[in-house]
C-alpha cells in the first residue's frame, strides 16, 4: 500500500495556452546544451531551455517562441517530428518543466525523450503532420486561449475543435493511475520492499557470506 505522504498524482488532464516549436529532429543538445548540464540540481534549468537557439554569442535575443512575450504563459508545447532525439539526456524534459511545460504534443517523439517525460508526468502525445501543423498556426494566432489535453480520453481540445491523439498504453496507465515517479512508489513501498528482500535465500546467502568474512 502506497504511504499517503508519497501520493503521485494522476496527470489525466492538462490544460492552458500553448506554445509552438516548429522542426522535425529537434534534439536534446538543442533543447539544453551540454556546457549548461554542470549543475548539481536541476533547478534554473529552465532558463536555459533552447538557449542557442535563443540567444547569440553576446546573449542577444534571437527570434523564437520562447523569447516572445505571448508565449510567456504557456505550458503545452507544440513539436514537430522526433522531437528529443539525440543524447538520452533527463536535463532535456527537466528543462522543459522547469520552463514551465506540463504537456507536450508533436508528431513523434525520441524514445528514451518520451521515458525521461513520464518519469516527470508530462504527456507526451501525437497526432499526424497536417493536425499538428494546423493546431500550431492556431496557438500562433491565439496565443493566450486553452488547450485542454485529455490523456485519460486521448483528445485534445481547442477553439471549438476536438482532435484524436495517441498516448502509448503504458505511459496512459502510468500518468492516470498515478504510477509514474517509480523513485517514489519505492520510497513509498520501502517497507515491502524490505520485507521481500529480507526472504529472499540467495540475499541472506550474501549477508552469511560477509558475517563468515569479518
Amino acid at each position: 500500500m502506497t504511504d499517503a505522504t508519497e501520493e503521485i498524482p494522476e496527470v489525466d488532464y492538462v490544460e492552458g495556452s500553448g506554445i509552438p516549436i516548429r522542426g522535425n529532429d529537434i534534439d536534446t543538445d538543442q533543447i539544453i546544451p551540454a556546457r549548461f548540464m554542470k549543475v548539481v540540481t536541476f533547478d534554473g534549468l529552465g532558463e536555459f531551455a533552447f538557449f542557442d537557439l535563443r540567444f547569440d554569442d553576446e546573449d542577444n535575443q534571437k527570434d523564437h517562441p520562447m523569447n516572445e512575450e505571448r508565449f510567456q504563459d504557456a505550458n503545452v508545447m507544440v513539436v514537430n517530428n522526433n522531437f528529443g532525439c539525440g543524447s538520452s539526456r533527463e536535463h532535456a524534459p527537466q528543462a522543459l518543466m522547469r520552463w514551465g511545460i506540463d504537456a507536450i504534443i508533436g508528431e513523434g517523439f525520441a524514445e528514451i525523450f518520451a521515458g525521461n517525460c513520464l518519469a516527470l508526468g508530462i504527456p507526451t502525445v501525437t497526432a499526424d503532420h497536417e493536425t499538428i501543423n494546423a493546431l500550431q498556426q492556431w496557438v500562433e494566432d491565439n496565443p493566450d486561449k486553452e488547450i485542454e489535453v485529455d490523456v485519460a480520453a486521448e483528445t485534445v481540445r481547442y477553439g471549438g475543435n476536438e482532435i484524436s491523439v495517441s498516448v502509448d498504453d503504458a505511459q496512459r496507465q502510468a500518468l492516470v493511475e498515478g504510477i509514474w515517479d517509480t523513485t517514489a512508489l519505492m520510497k513509498a513501498n520501502r517497507n515491502a520492499i524490505e520485507e521481500t528482500a529480507a526472504n529472499l535465500p540467495y540475499l541472506d546467502q550474501t549477508r552469511s557470506d560477509v558475517e563468515a568474512d569479518d
